[in-house]
């Protein structure tokens, strides 16, 4: 349930503010050019299980540097993300469409995507310049991959040198241009000092333009050793002047930003044969952006005193005039009065000399957008004061499709919640459409479709236009037996509580909020005891629950202590081992109101609880395994030879004492799936299991006599997610290549309630949620699984009662109110009742439970605060719904699988 994850998922987690729903159409594929390796024989079944995925919906979470609209295609458009891939806009369901999911496990980096690059003369290609980092941590190279079918499927060109969608400077751009009049050329910005590439064979092969005189010299922190900070951000945007070539002849006039503050323009007149830097040039700053308006003749340039995302003091906005050479200095506040950089730029295609620009690093006290239709003479911005601290807004903001973007929060003016957004580097006008705009933030994609109310004086509304776009970086997970399916541990937003995996939760962890959380627990004979830790500027660092992640409260720490780490709860929560960064293991009973420290067990340590005996804990550190008998006082090194480089995770079996799985390894040690049923004594290593990372534990099959388990590993020379039904005798793989997602090493647990369903962390594309059609699995059976402790407790036979009342009627609408009475003998913990619609009615809206529409079927989960329903008594909710023909009451009911009686 916890994880220690590898150097760069760490990294990602913390170097980016990072990030649910079904694929539509045909997933990506990826087609390399050079030819796959071979496959290992091998007796385990690699070809996928029938298993189909989503995401568990939380909507964003995490940086989307860039956004991309054709200019030749209406409501085609794309985004980029960090390290959670790339997206395409589908109008249709207002919502992205993930492009990269096939990226595999050994080239995990290309889920950074560092450029993105749209054709206008055939909107069927687009470009991607994928890599995450350019220092060690990413063991690949970039590359260029090509799509001609809008992403559907990939081929790709692998590059000599490294890029950095989560490097410094990764919000500037866009780095990969087409040539708008001759799209078999296209030209790549490289970091490192790598230079001005291109390709003229539409991306197949690239070569250094050697007569490009600058690599550029920035870097955010030369004296970072580590390869981070002190990267050369190099050529960071290329821009045609499309008025310079005609259809089939390469442009002429292309513009090239670069990273450095004395020289960060330059020009080329005759198709990129020659450069020069443009003379009058602004100078101290860099160009994080470079849009030509076509219809002016105006180049405008978005500058700041750094690279970005995250910092930027002054900034500054110019105008170049590409027919007389003359610079103007345009920006929209004096320079003593810019504390920020400026970066986000779009100009209006419908309007010539209206643009827009964004004040990229405000995060006190909220980010700002400027507005000007007359090319930067005068300018108006989206909020002002009216004096301080009270501010007159000309948007409004409505999150109410992703409730969490408020965090919560209700600070004092002059800042408000929700926030307009920070590290705003994207913004974009819709190139047909004058209204539409959309801008990415540090958490999601926010946009209006009013946008021209601006310029008349009235009021445009901002929403969030990020459904789809999943991009949280997944350290935790847990699936109790009652209560929420599923409970997680994100970097950057903290985590939910999870009661609709098909609806955007409500809030993240409060009470404290942590920045991110590492590490969370459940108590298994007592699920609504909840633990979690995480990082944070200031103590606390861990938090309690008493009502399954409902509601929380913080509790104490020991000194010292400087990080997350990893935490367990007792089995019956009587007690919790911590192992926090920054200080040694402790263990405490009740909760945490004090901490003594262990002894027997190094600091740093992984730490997990046996799930049937309170007194047991287990630790790991570097190749030996570590049992505590009381409580986590003392412990006791036992088990060794187990991998001692890598990251390894372990848990522990529901159920049965002393049942142990432990996944882990590197390629350079020990590296496997390991078993122990003597509590850690001794394991026992699982042969034909080359690599596992993480294992966790679902269901068991009809008929099975040990829970289902799930690893991440390479089996049968295979990687991918896979499943055994026979306690490891045998292994299914459930996955398949369109659905990998790069990293999946840190977290992986199955549901006790739902055979066969998965749920598996990744970093950058939230939590992925399989669920199988295999004819033995389906409904939410909460009963006994065999040889494990009883699930929740819920009655088996027909232990409810629902009442159904229409309270009012109109022409193709109603309301209708539903009661749920326990008339069993023993709580529920949670509840989910389901019913078919006789008439084909439609929710639209529902208070007190949230619900899910699958045609005439609807599934409808507790609101958490209503989940515990005492035997006689009852919980209602209600709803809005659209009827056509007939609104007849539903006939049968069942909650949690178990048919109800009517009346």
């Amino acid at each position: 349930m916890r994880s220690s994850p590898r150097p760069f998922a760490a990294l990602l987690a913390a170097l980016a503010l990072t990030a649910g729903l079904s694929l539509i159409g045909t997933p990506a594929v990826a087609h390399s050019d050079e030819a796959p390796a071979a496959t290992e024989a091998s007796d385990v079944s690699i070809a996928a299980d029938t298993y189909t995925w989503k995401n568990a919906r939380i909507d964003g979470g995490g940086f989307v540097p860039g956004i991309v609209f054709n200019r030749s295609e209406k409501n085609l458009a794309y985004a980029r993300t960090d390290i959670g891939g790339a997206y395409r806009w589908d109008q249709s369901g207002k919502q992205w469409k993930p492009l990269l999911d096939w990226v595999d496990w050994d080239r995990w980096g290309w889920t950074g995507v560092v450029s993105l690059a749209s054709d206008t003369v055939d909107p069927d290609n687009v470009y991607a310049a994928v890599g995450t980092y350019t220092n060690s941590w990413d063991p690949t190279d970039g590359a260029v991959l090509r799509s001609s079918d809008r992403g559907a499927s990939w081929k790709a060109a692998t590059l000599p040198f490294k890029l950095g969608g989560n490097m410094p400077g990764r919000g500037m751009g866009e780095r990969l241009a087409v040539d708008p009049n001759k799209n078999s050329v296209l030209y790549l910005g490289a970091p490192s000092g790598n230079g001005l590439w291109r390709s003229t064979d539409a991306g197949v092969s690239w070569s250094e333009v050697t007569a490009f005189p600058n690599p550029g010299n920035y870097a955010q922190d030369p004296s970072d050793t580590s390869g981070y900070g002190n990267d050369n951000q190099g050529i960071v945007w290329v821009t045609f002047d499309e008025r310079s070539g005609s259809a089939g002849s390469a442009t002429q006039d292309i513009y090239v930003g670069v990273a450095d503050k004395e020289n960060t323009v330059y020009r080329s007149t005759d198709g990129g044969a020659t450069w020069s830097r443009i003379p009058g040039q602004p100078t101290g700053y860099l160009a994080h952006k470079g849009v030509l308006d076509s219809a002016t003749g105006h180049l405008y340039l978005t500058l700041s005193d750094t690279g970005g995302p995250y910092d930027g003091g002054k900034g500054r906005i110019w105008r170049y005039d590409t027919a007389s050479g003359a610079w103007q200095d345009v920006s929209p506040v004096a320079e003593a009065d810019a504390y920020y950089g400026f970066s986000g730029l779009s100009v209006d295609r419908q309007k010539p000399g209206t643009l827009m620009a964004t004040a990229y690093s405000s995060w006190w006290p909220d980010t700002q957008i400027f507005r000007s239709t007359d090319s930067g003479a005068t300018w108006t911005q989206a909020w002002d004061y009216t004096g301080y601290p009270n501010r007159s807004n000309r948007y409004t903001l409505d999150v109410s499709s992703v409730p969490w973007l408020s965090w919560g929060a209700s600070p004092a003016p002059p800042e408000t919640a929700p926030k307009l957004g920070w590290m705003t580097e994207a913004l974009e006008i819709d190139p047909f459409d004058s209204d539409r705009m959309m801008y990415g933030t540090g958490a999601t994609v926010y946009g209006t479709e009013d946008l021209t109310s601006w310029d008349s004086g009235g009021t445009f509304k901002i929403t969030p236009m990020v459904k789809g776009i999943e991009e949280t970086a997944v350290n935790d997970l847990a699936s109790p037996p009652s209560g929420a399916p599923l409970l997680s541990a994100l970097g950057d937003i903290g985590g939910f509580r999870h009661t609709d995996l098909d609806a955007v939760p409500d809030l993240m962890y409060t009470s404290p909020n942590l920045d991110s959380t590492t590490s969370l627990d459940f108590a298994e004979s007592s699920p609504g005891t909840v633990v979690r830790v995480g990082n944070s500027d200031a103590a606390p660092h861990i938090g309690f629950s008493t009502d399954n992640g409902a509601n929380w409260f913080q509790g104490s720490e020991p000194s010292g202590v400087t990080g997350g780490g990893t935490v367990a709860a007792a089995a019956d929560g009587s007690g919790f081992v911590w192992s926090p960064e920054g200080a040694g293991v402790h263990h405490t009973t009740g909760f945490g109101t004090s901490w003594t420290a262990s002894t027997g067990i190094p600091a740093g340590a992984t730490v997990e609880s046996d799930r049937k005996n309170p007194e047991k804990f287990y630790g790991f550190e570097a190749g030996t395994f570590y049992v505590s008998t009381d409580g986590g006082a003392t412990f006791t090194a036992e088990a060794t030879g187990l991998p001692a480089e890598g990251n390894v995770r372990f848990q522990a079996l529901p159920g049965t004492e002393g049942d142990i799985w432990l996944a882990g390894g590197s390629d350079t040690g020990a590296y496997g799936l390991w078993r122990s049923t003597d509590s850690g004594a001794t394991f026992t290593k699982s042969a034909g299991v080359e690599q596992a990372d993480s294992v966790g534990f679902g269901k068991a099959a009809p008929g099975a006599s040990y829970r289902t388990v799930f690893v991440s590993a390479k089996i049968g020379g295979v990687r991918g997610i896979f499943r055994s039904t026979d306690a490891g005798a045998s292994w299914t793989r459930i996955n398949d290549d369109a659905h990998q997602w790069g990293w999946t090493g840190a977290a992986i647990t199955g549901d006790p309630r739902v055979y066969g369903r998965v749920y598996v962390s990744t970093n950058g594309r939230g939590i992925q949620v399989g669920e199988t059609s295999d004819s033995g699995g389906g409904g939410t059976d909460p009963g006994t699984d065999p040889g494990t402790d009883p699930g929740p407790e819920q009655p088996a036979d027909a232990a409810c009662a629902v009442t159904y009342a229409v309270t009012n009627q109109w022409p193709g609408g109603f309301q209708a109110d539903v009661t749920v009475t326990n008339t069993g003998d023993a709580a529920y913990n949670g509840w989910k009742l389901g019913w078919s619609f006789p008439g084909g009615q439609q929710i639209s809206q529902i208070w007190n439970a949230s619900h899910r529409q699958d045609g005439v079927k609807v599934t409808v989960t507790d609101a958490g605060w209503n989940g515990t329903v005492a035997p006689g008594s009852s919980a209602g909710f209600g709803f809005t719904g659209s009827w056509a023909g007939s609104n007849a009451e539903p006939a049968a009911f069942t909650l949690d699988g178990q048919a109800c009686t009517v009346g």
